[in-house]
Parts: C-alpha cells; sequence; structure tokens
C-alpha cells in the first residue's frame, strides 16, 4: 500500500464516518464531545452500538485517534514536543449488548524535549470482542514511515465488555521529514 493509498483509505473511513454521524445527527443524538488539551485528549460516545449495520461505537476510535493526531501535529508546531503516554490510557465501555453503549477514552502526553523525539501521527488497530488484526495493519502503516523508522504500539488494551485496542504512534512523514534515519 502506498502513500496515496493509506491517505486515500484515510479518507474513506472518515467520509463513511461523516456520514454515520449525519446519520446518528438526523436522528438527533450528538457527535461525541472530545477535549483535547497540551496534556492529551478525553473523550466520550454515548449511543446506540450499531446503526444501519455500521458499528458506530467502535467509530469512536477512529474520531478520537484523528482528534489526538491533529493535537499532537499542533503541539509539534508550537514546539512542545509530545507522545502519547500508552501506559496512561483509559478505555471504559458500559453497555455493550444492550443496544446502548457508553465509551470512554482518556488518551495522555508525554512531552519530550527533542522534536524526533515527538509522534505526529497516532491511529488504533482493535474491536469488539475479536482479536485485533495488529499484523495486518502494521503492513497497511508501513508505508507511512519514515526511512529508519518503526511504529510505536501499545501493548493490547481491553475493556472488560471486551473491547480490545492497540494504539499506535509514529513520526508523520511530512510533518517530521527531518528525523529521517540514514
Amino acid at each position: 500500500m502506498t502513500l496515496n493509498h493509506l491517505q486515500l483509505s484515510t479518507w474513506v473511513c472518515c467520509a463513511a464516518l461523516t456520514i454515520a454521524w449525519s446519520s446518528l445527527n438526523a436522528q438527533s443524538l450528538e457527535k461525541p464531545e472530545i477535549s483535547c488539551t497540551d496534556q492529551g485528549c478525553i473523550g466520550t460516545y454515548v449511543g446506540p452500538e450499531f446503526l444501519n449495520g455500521l458499528d458506530v461505537a467502535h467509530q469512536f476510535s477512529n474520531t478520537m485517534s484523528a482528534a489526538v493526531g491533529d493535537k499532537l501535529k499542533e503541539l509539534f508546531d508550537n514546539k512542545l514536543y509530545s507522545k502519547v503516554d500508552f501506559e496512561g490510557i483509559k478505555m471504559t465501555t458500559t453497555g455493550m449488548g444492550s443496544g446502548n453503549v457508553k465509551y470512554h477514552l482518556d488518551i495522555p502526553f508525554i512531552q519530550v524535549s527533542e522534536r524526533c523525539d515527538a509522534y505526529t501521527s497516532f491511529d488504533h488497530c482493535g474491536g469488539w470482542n475479536h482479536t485485533p488484526a495488529i499484523a495486518s495493519r502494521k503492513k497497511q502503516l508501513s508505508s507511512a514511515l519514515l526511512k529508519g523508522e518503526q511504529l510505536d504500539i501499545s501493548e493490547l488494551k481491553t475493556t472488560p465488555e471486551g473491547l480490545e485496542e492497540y494504539w499506535i504512534q509514529w513520526k508523520n512523514r511530512s510533518k517530521q521529514k527531518e528525523c529521517v534515519k540514514e
């Protein structure tokens, strides 16, 4: 997969999510609240697990990943070099199987002193009650890496109700191109 394919697949994913949220809003349900500061991002999705066959509850991981990536880029531009503190991530879910769920995420940041120690891209790999396809996701993201870099991947995080996520961060190719290792 090339970077253009990755960008296209990200666009398609985000377009599908926008349609899903538009459909939710049409049913008088609100978009999840996400708040980001220099210390991290916190957000909660409350609503149906599925809507028109779409796993809208788990799509909140996509929404949060995009917000975290945007905030990491903003911090980088402001010379507040940061990365996600994987150990500090908190995930909670309630109501799975009831039709309506509450999915809460708290994703903290750690500040680092050097710009090339920071990360400016963030994603996830997971799902409800199934083993995440991390090998496939690593392969998909490999074309987004700077030469000589590897993905930084969290340990598997699991909620008691069965949501499983790997969280992934890396140096953004355009934002951190000066960090290429020879």
